[in-house]
C-alpha cells in the first residue's frame, strides 16, 4: 500500500522560476482569478454564517437561512460550479477547485484555534497572481516519483503541468534532480510576483533523506544573542555584521515611490483607471523590482547564515522573539523589519530537522542584564538596568567586563542547556 505525502518520513520545498508562453500565461491568469473568486465566494458564505449564529432571537427566517447555508457549504464545488456556470470552463483545473475550498476551509480552521485577528478576509484583486494544484498519480503505479505523476519532469529544464502543458524552467536543483526517481510531488503552487516573474513552487517527499548528513563526535552548541546593532553574535564571540539591506537601497526606492505617486495623481485627474494607466504600471513594475531586489538580498543573507549555523553545530539556541510587539517601537520598527529575525528562526527550525541538528528557542528575560560570571542581574540591589546604548558593561558584583552581546548569547546557550536538561 502506497504512503501518503504525510505520511512519508522527509519533506522539502523548492521554487523554481518558468517562463511561460502568452497562452499559457492567459491560463495562469484565468485559474488565479477562479481560485480567488472561489475563495471569496466560500468565505463570504461562511462569514455569513458564522454571523447568523451569533443571532441569539430565534427567528424563523435567520434559521431557514442558516439551513440553507449549511447545506450549501456541505458540497461547495458542485454548488458554486452550478450557480456560476463559467467555472465550467475547461481553461480551468479541476483540482485548483478543490485547493482554493480546502485553503478556505484552512483558514477558518485556524480562526477557530487562534481567534486573535479576526474572521479570515477576502482576497483582493493585485498585480500578483497565484493558484494551487495537486499532482495526481494513477493508483496503479509500482513506484511515485517525480517522472510519472499529473505533475512532473520531463527533463533537467522542463516541467509538465495540469491545463499548462510543457513549460520551461531554469533547473532544478542538482540535489533533487539526481533523486528524482524516489521523491514525490504534492501540492504544487503557480504564481507570479509583482514584477510579472513567473515560478512553481513544490512541496516533495521521499522516503530517503534531502541531505546527507555527517554527524560529528564532538558535542558543538552554540547561543545565538539577535539585535541590530550587529546582526549576530554567537557564544563563541563570532559578529556577523547587520547589511541592511533595506537602508541602502532606501533613497532610490523613496524617488521611484514619488514618480509613482505623481503618474497615479495624474491618472486619476484624467479619470483613466490606474490598472490601465502605461505610465502608472511601468513605474509600479520599477518599484516592484526594487522590493524584490532587497527581498532576494535578504533572503539570500539569511540562507546562507542558518546553514552555517546548522552545518557546523549539533544545537542552536535562539531567544524567542515576538517581533510583532517589538515593531510597535516606531523609533526601531525599520531596523527590526529590517534585519528579518522571524525569518531566520524559521530558517534555522526546518533547516535543523533537515541536516538532523537540534535548534530550541528560549525565553529572553534578563539575558543581556545577567552576568554570565556570577548571575547578578542589572536592575536589583539599587542598580540601573543596561540601556540600548550600553555594548559594554562592567559587572559591580564580581568586577567582570563584558561585552554586551557576547555576554547575552552565553547566557542564551546556558539557559538553553537547561531546557534540553530538564526534558
Amino acid at each position: 500500500m502506497h504512503k501518503t505525502m504525510a505520511q512519508l518520513p522527509y519533506h522539502y520545498g523548492v521554487k523554481v522560476r518558468i517562463f511561460p508562453s502568452t497562452e499559457q500565461k492567459r491560463l495562469i491568469k484565468r485559474n488565479s482569478d477562479a481560485s480567488r473568486f472561489i475563495y471569496n465566494e466560500m468565505n463570504g458564505l461562511k462569514r455569513e454564517l458564522f454571523m447568523l449564529r451569533q443571532v441569539k432571537i430565534p427567528i424563523m427566517l435567520v434559521k431557514q437561512r442558516i439551513q440553507t447555508l449549511e447545506q450549501r457549504l456541505k458540497n461547495p464545488a458542485t454548488g458554486i460550479s452550478n450557480i456560476h456556470g463559467w467555472l465550467n470552463d475547461p481553461d480551468l483545473d479541476s483540482l485548483m477547485k478543490a485547493n482554493a475550498i480546502k485553503n478556505y476551509r484552512y483558514a477558518w480552521k485556524l480562526f477557530r484555534q487562534v481567534h486573535r485577528s479576526g474572521t479570515p478576509v477576502f482576497h483582493k484583486r493585485r498585480s500578483e497572481q497565484k493558484y494551487q494544484t495537486s499532482c495526481q498519480y494513477d493508483s496503479k503505479l509500482p513506484v511515485k516519483n517525480m517522472l510519472n505523476g499529473s505533475v512532473r519532469l520531463l527533463d533537467r529544464k522542463h516541467i509538465r503541468l495540469p491545463k499548462l502543458g510543457m513549460l520551461r524552467f531554469k533547473g532544478m536543483p542538482a540535489k533533487l534532480f539526481v533523486c528524482r526517481e524516489n521523491i514525490r510531488i504534492g501540492t504544487t503552487t503557480i504564481s507570479m510576483d509583482a514584477t510579472g516573474r513567473y515560478y512553481v513552487s513544490m512541496q516533495l517527499a521521499s522516503e530517503q533523506p534531502f541531505v546527507t548528513v555527517t554527524n560529528s563526535k564532538e558535542s558543538n552548541p552554540v547561543g545565538i544573542d539577535l539585535n541590530t546593532d550587529n546582526f549576530l553574535t554567537d557564544s563563541n564571540g563570532n559578529v556577523v555584521a547587520n547589511p541592511r539591506y533595506y537602508r541602502s537601497i532606501q533613497s532610490k526606492l523613496a524617488r521611484a515611490q514619488r514618480k509613482l505617486s505623481r503618474r497615479a495623481l495624474r491618472a486619476k485627474k484624467e479619470q483613466r483607471p490606474l490598472r490601465d494607466s502605461k505610465n502608472y504600471q511601468k513605474q509600479r513594475a520599477v518599484v516592484a523590482a526594487i522590493h524584490r531586489k532587497v527581498a532576494n538580498r535578504r533572503n539570500n543573507f539569511l540562507h546562507l547564515v542558518s546553514t552555517i549555523l546548522i552545518k557546523n553545530h549539533d544545537l542552536v539556541v535562539a531567544e524567542e522573539l515576538q517581533s510583532k510587539n517589538m515593531l510597535r517601537n516606531h523609533a526601531l520598527a525599520m531596523s527590526i523589519a529590517d534585519v528579518g529575525w522571524r525569518t531566520l528562526l524559521r530558517m534555522l527550525s526546518y533547516k535543523a530537522a533537515l541536516y538532523d541538528r537540534k535548534f530550541i528557542t528560549i525565553n529572553p528575560r534578563n539575558t543581556t542584564q545577567t552576568c554570565h560570571d556570577c548571575g547578578f542581574v542589572m536592575g536589583t540591589d539599587n542598580t540601573e538596568k543596561l540601556t540600548l546604548s550600553d555594548r559594554k558593561w562592567t559587572c559591580p558584583q564580581c568586577g567582570t567586563q563584558h561585552i554586551r552581546d557576547w555576554n547575552a548569547a552565553n547566557n542564551i546557550l546556558d539557559k538553553g542547556l537547561e531546557k534540553l536538561a530538564t526534558k
